[in-house]
């Protein structure tokens, strides 16, 4: 998980601590849920499938305790190299945390995906998992009654448990039964941390999700952004300069992004700088550029200068 775990406390009585991640098919509320449960935004959302492509790890304080929430991408058959990666980073991720949450969204019919996860899951052993339904808001009571009972149906869960990340809806009694699971320990994160994402890549992560709103169907992923480099401005204590490309795999999706007479590109570059200067607390100058990168999705070569390692 990204480090060795500190020795348990024994001062510390009665505090648990370690990782719990949520998995399931794409677009399904895990990174909103993992959000609600921070206080704060650690990973970016998006009605896109497929927009979480790594392990983001968000932190919950508790005064008796200490959640790690690794929000991992959306789990299924994969099309291309990038896609088996992602596979391969959540089987991974489910062999190295204490507890995990399924997510099911209370809106749609449990199908097929669903039950492909479940039977990953029936896989894993000595890890307990807390089935969570998610989106209770978007559902009537009834639907959500009878998503409880088909969500029941598809394994042996340690709980089962309905929530709305969107309303707040049960959301700290999944942190709860989360924590229940873990072990007696101490912190294993400075208390104020909230992620231990390196800036650059939550940067990255933010100005993809401004690329994301409002583009074609066939364009989410292919998308990647890397942040270059980041300054402050000689002379002006109060002015980053961030410097970024955003990659797509065609030429005329680069038409696509940068819109008619640039429109779309600067529409990007404003929402992406409002959030950055948000996350870094001050005045920000986004220089964005685009680039094509044929089909990086299968390219080994393009996937490592990207970030997506074997």
């Amino acid at each position: 998980m990204g480090g060795v775990r500190a020795p348990a406390d024994t001062t510390t009585d009665g505090f648990r601590s370690g990782f719990a991640c949520f998995i399931g098919r794409p677009n399904v509320g895990k990174s909103t849920l993992m959000n609600a449960l921070v206080g704060t935004k650690v990973a970016i959302t998006s009605s896109r499938p497929q927009t979480t492509r790594r392990a983001i790890r968000g932190i919950v304080h508790r005064p008796d305790a200490q959640l790690i929430v690794v929000d991992t991408p959306g789990l299924h058959k994969p099309k291309t190299l990038l896609g088996e990666r992602l596979d391969s980073l959540v089987r991974s991720t489910l062999t190295e945390v204490d507890a995990i949450g399924f997510c099911v969204p209370a809106d749609q019919p449990v199908g097929p995906g669903d039950r492909f996860i479940a039977r990953e899951l029936a896989g894993v052993k000595r890890t307990p998992i807390v089935a969570i339904v998610t989106k209770t808001d978007l559902a009537t009571p009834q639907q959500v009654a009878e998503q409880l009972l088909a969500v029941g149906r598809l394994g042996e869960f340690a709980d089962i448990v309905p929530c709305s990340a969107a309303d707040g809806f049960q959301v700290d009694l999944v942190g709860d039964l989360l924590i229940g699971h873990l072990p007696a320990g101490a912190p294993l994160y400075p208390e104020g941390d909230l992620t231990d994402e390196p800036e650059q890549v939550l940067m990255a992560e933010l100005i993809r999700e401004a690329a994301l709103e409002g583009v074609r169907d066939e364009l989410p992923h292919s998308i990647a952004v890397v942040v270059d480099d980041v300054a402050p401005r000689e002379g002006r204590g109060d002015l980053v300069d961030v410097y970024a490309h955003l990659f797509v795999e065609r030429p005329s999706q680069k038409g696509i992004i940068i819109g008619h007479k640039g429109e779309r590109l600067r529409a990007v570059g404003a929402a992406a700088r409002k959030q950055i200067e948000a996350l870094l607390g001050t005045r920000v100058y986004l220089d964005l550029r685009i680039k094509v990168l044929k089909d990086w999705q299968r390219d080994p070569k393009q996937l490592r200068r990207l970030g997506f390692y074997d």
